[in-house]
């Protein structure tokens, strides 16, 4: 099979490899669909979990092919459209036992720390696939980055009638968007950088969109001159990290969403949590929440097709992966079995 590989820090190389074989509990699976997402750049740089060489994609989508040996019936079967959730847990730690699988103290994942879906096939664990019926595989590609967003908001428990600011408007800013705006929040205000992503967030329920820059501070105090109740951060900029305690109205919660580089750090004045009761939450990958991110992708409730801007195939996988660190793009997907002609295809 033909696979991209992170062959070291800053280093890829495409080239064949062998196909995998499922093992005992497991499935093969012919990858259709796999988004680039921001944690593949932190293992290209080296930043995140490397170990090399390693084949990475977590955010994949595909066909059933060969099950291995099932210690139990399973109702997956050959030819099923599924996604798969990446997230490896052993079940037995303190963490797992304590139904925290996300903080396994064993904790692994396809794409991250062994191998995933930036290849032709993928081995994945029976109980990580999720049939997804006829759903484009290019659709069900997201329900991993839904279910981080869904993660995310369970633990943010948003107030209702809250407002809400989120900073970033790429593809993880664009669903923490529509489920923040579905969630009760009474209004969401959005800032980004980029102008094209600020008309798609406004196309997708943003009551206000604000330039990154100068003037966004005197235009975020125009909007809510005390502040907002909830703020997000979907960049994973340090400097916009620490922005956000500038727009955190008093008794509000700011949510860390966004990966920043292992070593960031930030300056926040422990004072002003206690005197503004200020809530601050973290929210790392995702924990048994995929079956909602299908639902709310079944129902109509989200909306990803606006946020799918560029298909390669797998042997252009470098250029691809640097435009979808640009900045530029949308979400950015690798088909590798070489279908990039899905419906609405603009670059790529």
């Amino acid at each position: 099979m033909k696979a991209a590989y992170y062959q070291a820090r800053r280093e890829l190389d495409v080239r064949e490899a062998p196909d995998p074989e499922p093992g005992q509990d497991e499935v093969l699976v012919r990858v259709a669909a796999c988004g680039i997402c921001g944690t593949d750049q932190h293992i290209y740089e080296g930043e995140f979990f490397p170990s090399y060489p390693l084949i990475g994609g977590h955010e994949l989508a595909g066909d059933v092919v060969a099950l291995g040996p099932q210690s139990v019936e399973t109702v997956v079967r050959e030819g099923d459209r599924v996604a798969v959730d990446p997230s490896l847990f052993c079940g037995s730690c303190f963490f797992c036992q304590r139904g925290q699988g996300n903080h396994c103290l064993h904790w692994n994942a396809i794409g991250v720390t062994r191998d995933g879906g930036f290849a032709e096939y993928v081995v994945a664990p029976v109980a990580n696939v999720y049939p997804v019926g006829d759903m484009p595989y290019e659709i069900a590609a997201f329900i991993e980055p839904i279910s981080c967003v869904v993660y995310g908001l369970q633990r943010l428990r948003m107030p209702l009638g809250a407002n809400a600011l989120i900073y970033g408007a790429g593809p993880i800013g664009l669903l923490m968007l529509q489920l923040v705006a579905r969630g009760g929040a009474s209004s969401v205000a959005v800032v980004d950088l980029n102008e094209e992503k600020l008309k798609v967030a406004q196309s997708l329920g943003a009551n206000d969109v604000v330039a990154g820059g100068p003037g966004a501070d005197d235009a975020l105090r125009s909007i809510s001159p005390l502040g907002f109740d909830v703020v997000v951060d979907c960049t994973g900029v340090p400097s916009v990290v620490e922005h956000m305690f500038t727009h955190v109205r008093r008794n509000g919660k700011l949510l860390f969403f966004g990966v920043t580089a292992p070593e960031a750090r930030i300056s926040i004045s422990p004072f002003d949590i206690y005197q503004k009761d200020l809530e601050i939450l973290g929210s790392f990958a995702l924990r048994y929440t995929f079956h909602d991110a299908l639902a709310l992708l079944e129902s109509g409730a989200i909306d990803v097709r606006p946020l799918l801007s560029d298909r390669f195939p797998i042997e252009r996988f470098p250029e691809a992966l640097a435009l979808a660190a640009s900045g530029e793009a949308f979400k950015v997907q690798i088909h590798p079995n070489g279908d990039t002609s899905a419906e609405g295809s603009p670059r790529g």
